[in-house]
């Protein structure tokens, strides 16, 4: 062989892409594309789990795990791991995931960032029983979701660590409920950092006249920020306005606009 042609051979080598080292069997959510180089670490898959989602940071205190909110269900547990590509946060995964699952009209219901989630510890070893996701606390992030119709009744948490070691992780799972979900909602925490991530909320679930609990989730989510004015659209959006301000919301935060869209449009007039 030529040294040219030696030349050539090495170089489509060099080009050519590595072959991902997965947990043989392992597959990734057809609605979920992986972070680029990414390789599932862990993956399973169980018939009639039973899962207890924490909508809340995550605390122990006299020995027992605290949490303010949680929703459980019952039914197929799918678990990924993925293991991020050397010099990506799992902040990039968890941002790119997020925008990827709030976009195909998953509704958000918790979602926590750094010390505010809690213990990673417990996340780790109570939560997702996955050592391997155990890192600093403010390295970690957690979102859980219910996704949209026709998937309405599964469950997806998404959890990302950079652990001390600087080997960053996502962690997936799905939990296809045996039973209707219902309908869960967001705490105003959430709701609250989606509307500041995205600058806008499509509330396509809310009631055409204002009422409870939805109001008093919106009423609560404004409180938290005195200093955030919004624009709310939608064929009742005056209504929701009066409402929102007999609640206690200023009425200079609040600006309406009639409009044909079904549910409440949110926007963040910054």
């Amino acid at each position: 062989m030529s040294r040219t042609l030696r030349r050539l051979v090495l170089v489509g080598l060099l080009a050519a892409p590595v072959a991902l080292a997965d947990v043989p069997g392992s597959t990734d959510l057809d609605y979920l594309p992986r972070f680029a180089r990414a390789e599932i670490v862990d993956y399973r898959v169980q018939e009639g789990a039973e899962r207890i989602y924490p909508q809340s940071a995550i605390r122990r205190i006299s020995g027992r795990l605290r949490v303010d909110g949680e929703i459980a269900a019952v039914g197929r547990l799918s678990v990924r791991t993925y293991e991020l590509p050397a010099g990506h946060s799992s902040a990039e995964a968890f941002a790119q995931a997020r925008r990827t699952l709030l976009a195909g009209g998953a509704q958000a219901l918790h979602w926590c960032e750094g010390r505010e989630c809690g213990g990673s510890s417990l996340w780790a070893n109570n939560v997702f029983g996955n050592a391997r996701l155990y890192g600093p606390d403010e390295q970690q992030a957690y979102l859980l979701l219910q996704l949209a119709a026709p998937r309405q009744d599964t469950l997806l948490a998404l959890y990302a660590i950079t652990r001390g070691n600087r080997r960053s992780y996502l962690h997936v799972e799905t939990l296809e409920a045996a039973q209707p979900l219902g309908n869960h909602l967001p705490n105003a925490e959430t709701l609250l950092r989606q509307l500041k991530d995205t600058g806008v909320l499509e509330l396509g679930g809310v009631p055409a006249e204002p009422a409870d609990p939805w109001l008093a989730l919106l009423a609560r989510a404004l409180r938290l920020d005195t200093g955030l004015r919004v624009l709310l659209g939608g064929p009742t959006a005056a209504d929701w306005r009066e409402a929102l301000i007999a609640r206690g919301t200023q009425a200079a935060r609040l600006e309406s606009a009639p409009g044909e869209t079904a549910g409440l449009h949110v926007e963040w007039l910054r």
